[in-house]
């Protein structure tokens, strides 16, 4: 029931800040599939949330859509910005299996293993760049590798991204350095077949000057209530926003598909 994961805040299926090697949706190879997700993260000064679909085909190729805003709430004074101030980005993924099957290959320690490619475009370009952004809009790339171990319920996964996105392309792309690799990890033991319980951690870029990044992580649980919808929580800790230390808080995700 887990087998097409849960949408990550940029909407490519598997965890919720880390992609994984699976593809969304419930589709054999033979088939189509999609998924639908919203998703809410709430930090002592500043709210994220993410909402979008994606669609899975032959289990082979997966497309996806997604809406990001970071809401500063009562923040956006101390910031120099008018109340309820909002940053967002519209990002549009798509991702490919290449190779391995995380189900089926349970003889062989080879992964499934899949490319992803992501185009992010923020709003108010202006104020981003006085904030030290090279750019408004930029594209990801990555390799991930899932692998599923199904005697010892373990999902083992690692991913590595080539990106210069500010808080994840939300204030922007580029400042002080170039774009570069960064690993992303992710554990999950399975505690039944329609739960899994677990961590991960995504290394991120720093590149404006006025406010330092931090890499993200959380541990989280998610359960299959039925084969069309799955419902995660998790505890996040994102580290730094915007010179405002300590964002940690709750994660809520709500993913339907078929």
């Amino acid at each position: 029931m887990l087998t097409r994961g849960i949408s990550s805040v940029d909407g490519s299926g598997g965890g919720g800040i880390v992609p994984w090697a699976l593809i969304t949706g419930n589709e054999t190879d033979r088939g189509i599939g999609a998924t639908a997700h919203l998703t809410s993260v709430i930090l002592p000064d500043f709210d994220v949330i993410s909402y979008g679909a994606g669609i899975g085909l032959r289990d082979r190729l997966e497309f996806s859509y997604t809406h990001q805003a970071l809401d500063t709430g009562s923040t956006g004074p101390k910031l120099g910005l008018p109340d309820g101030y909002t940053f967002s980005q519209d990002i549009v993924a798509m991702k490919v299996r290449v190779a391995g099957d995380a189900i089926y290959d349970q003889d062989t320690w080879m992964p499934q293993v899949a490319i992803g490619a992501v185009y992010k475009q923020a709003d108010h370009g202006s104020l981003l760049s006085a904030l030290g952004a090279e750019d408004d809009s930029g594209v990801e790339f990555y390799v991930s590798a899932t692998k599923l171990l199904l005697a010892q319920s373990l999902l083992l996964g690692g991913t590595l991204r080539y990106t210069d996105a500010n808080q994840n392309g939300l204030l922007g792309f580029g400042g002080t350095s170039e774009a570069s690799i960064y690993p992303e990890v992710s554990l999950g033991y399975m505690l039944s077949k329609r739960l899994i319980v677990g961590g991960e951690y995504r290394a991120k870029p720093d590149n404006l000057a006025f406010a330092e990044e931090d890499a993200w992580l959380d541990l989280f649980a998610a359960y299959a209530i039925n084969k069309e919808m799955t419902v995660s929580a998790a505890y996040a800790d994102l580290g730094s926003i915007a010179t405002f230390d300590e964002q940690r808080g709750l994660y809520l995700s709500l993913q339907v598909g078929f």
